[in-house]
C-alpha cells in the first residue's frame, strides 16, 4: 500500500504534525547536548574490541595451519566466526555510523565521516550518497528510494509486475549471501541503467571506483590472507569466504527487517511536494519497523533495532537510540501513529512472505495489510532524477562529487 498524504492518512491536523516536530526536535537538542565522554569512549571501545577481534582471528588461521587436523580445525572454525563477527561489528555499528556523521563532534580525524573507508566492497563515497541522501531523504518513496528491492526486487504491490519477478525467492537469496556486491552496486542505480537515463562518463567513473575497492577487498580475503597460511591456503580461504557470507546475510537481513515488516508504508511522489520537516519525521516513523532483543543483539545491528529512532535522528550516536525509544513510542502512542516494531524473527518472517507472495501478480495474492484509501499505481520508468531537485537535510550528512571527481 502506497500513501500519498501523510497526514490523511493518520488523521492528524496541521496543528497536530508541527507539534510532533517540535517535541521531536527537542528529543534530538536533549542528546546532543547529552554526548561527552562516555559516549566517546563507547566508540573508541568497540572499534577496539573489533580490531582484536579480527587480528585474532587472522592470526589464529595462521598459526593453525602447521598443527593437525584434530587442532587445526577447532581454531580454523572458531577464526572464521571471530571474523565474521568482527566484520558485522565494522560494517554495522562502526562503519555505517561513523559515515553517517554520528562521532564527527568528537573532531576525532580517524573516527570521522569524510575519512572512515569501512571493509566492504562498496566505496564511502557511494554509500554516502546512495543511503545517507537517497535512502534517507526519500525513505520508502517509490520511484525514488533505491533500497526498495535494490533494483531487483519487487517490494510494493505499486510497482509493475514483470514475469522475471517470478525469480525473486532465488534473486533475494543470492542477493543475501553476496550481500557486499549487491550493496556496491547500489549507488549505479540500476534503473536509470535499465532505461537509459544514467550519464555514461558518471556510471564509468563510479564502476572504476568500486572496481578498484572490490579488488582490494578481494585481494586481502581472497589472496593475501591465505597466501599467509602456507600449504593450508585452501582452509584459509574457505574460512574466509565464510566470514564475508555471515557477515553478508547478517547484514542483509538487518536492512531488510527496517522497511518491510507488515506496518511499513510505501509513499507516493506528491508526499513529497512542499513536505515539511515535522512532516519528514512523521513519514520516517511509518516507513521504517524497529525490532526487539538485547543489547548486544542491538550492538551487532548497528543499532537498526531502533530503525525508527535511526531515520528520525541518523546523525545522532546509536548508543543513545535505545534510550529514546520509549519516548518515541509514546509520543507515537499520544498521538495515535503506528509505530511498528516485533521479534526478529517475526519482522524477516514478514519480509520473506511478502517477497514471495509479490513474486506473483496482484491478483494472485490478497493485500495483509489494513485498508487505508487508494494506493497510487507507480511504474519505475516514471521515475523523476531527484539531485537537482530537493535539498538534503543536514542530518542527512555529507558527499561530495566534486572531491571524488578529484581522487579519481
Amino acid at each position: 500500500m502506497a500513501i500519498s498524504d501523510v497526514k490523511e492518512y493518520t488523521h492528524l491536523t496541521t496543528e497536530d504534525v508541527e507539534a510532533i516536530g517540535r517535541e521531536l526536535d527537542a528529543i534530538r537538542e536533549r542528546v546532543e547536548e547529552a554526548r561527552g565522554a562516555a559516549d566517546a569512549a563507547y566508540i573508541r571501545r568497540v572499534i577496539r574490541t573489533q580490531r582484536w577481534m579480527a587480528a585474532a582471528a587472522r592470526l589464529g588461521m595462521v598459526v593453525s595451519s602447521p598443527l593437525e587436523a584434530r587442532y587445526r580445525r577447532p581454531i580454523l572454525a572458531a577464526s572464521a566466526v571471530s571474523l565474521g563477527l568482527a566484520k558485522i561489528l565494522e560494517n554495522m555499528e562502526i562503519g555505517h555510523n561513523v559515515m553517517h556523521g554520528q562521532w564527527d563532534w568528537m573532531n576525532d580525524p580517524e573516527i570521522h565521516s569524510s575519512s572512515w573507508e569501512w571493509d566492504t566492497a562498496q566505496p564511502a563515497e557511494q554509500w554516502k550518497h546512495s543511503h545517507n541522501y537517497i535512502h534517507h531523504q526519500f525513505t520508502n518513496v517509490l520511484g525514488f528510494d533505491n533500497d526498495i528491492g535494490y533494483g531487483i526486487l519487487r517490494m510494493a504491490r505499486e510497482q509493475k509486475w514483470h514475469p522475471h519477478y517470478l525469480g525473486q525467492p532465488v534473486f533475494n537469496a543470492l542477493l543475501a549471501g553476496l550481500f557486499q556486491w549487491g550493496v556496491a552496486l547500489h549507488d549505479l542505480d540500476l534503473e536509470a541503467i535499465r532505461t537509459g537515463k544514467k550519464d555514461p562518463v558518471e556510471m564509468k567513473r563510479q564502476l572504476k571506483q568500486i572496481g578498484k575497492k572490490g579488488l582490494n577487498q578481494a585481494l586481502k580475503d581472497y589472496l593475501v590472507y591465505p597466501a599467509l597460511s602456507g600449504r593450508q591456503w585452501k582452509s584459509t580461504l574457505k574460512a574466509n569466504v565464510a566470514s564475508n557470507v555471515m557477515r553478508n546475510l547478517w547484514a542483509y537481513m538487518i536492512i531488510f527487517c527496517g522497511h518491510f515488516p507488515d506496518g511499513a508504508l510505501h509513499f507516493t511522489e506528491e508526499e513529497l511536494e512542499d513536505e515539511t520537516r515535522a512532516e519528514w519525521y512523521l513519514r520516517q516513523i511509518l516507513g521504517t519497523a524497529n525490532f526487539e532483543g538485547s543489547k548486544l543483539l542491538h550492538i551487532m545491528s548497528g543499532n537498526l533495532g531502533y530503525q525508527i529512532e535511526h531515520h528520525l535522528y541518523p546523525d545522532l550516536v546509536s548508543n543513545h537510540y535505545g534510550e529514546i525509544s520509549p519516548e518515541i513510542r509514546a509520543l507515537c502512542d499520544k498521538y495515535g501513529i503506528p509505530y511498528t516494531t516485533g521479534p526478529l524473527h517475526k519482522q524477516y518472517g514478514q519480509v520473506l512472505r511478502t517477497i514471495h507472495k509479490l513474486s506473483l501478480p496482484n491478483r494472485f495474492t490478497k493485500d495483509d495489510r489494513p485498508p487505508t484509501g487508494e494506493g497510487v499505481t507507480i511504474e519505475q520508468s516514471e521515475r523523476v532524477r531527484h539531485e537537482d531537485t530537493h535539498d538534503r537535510r543536514p542530518e542527512l550528512g555529507g558527499w561530495s562529487r566534486s572531491k571524488a571527481d578529484a581522487r579519481a
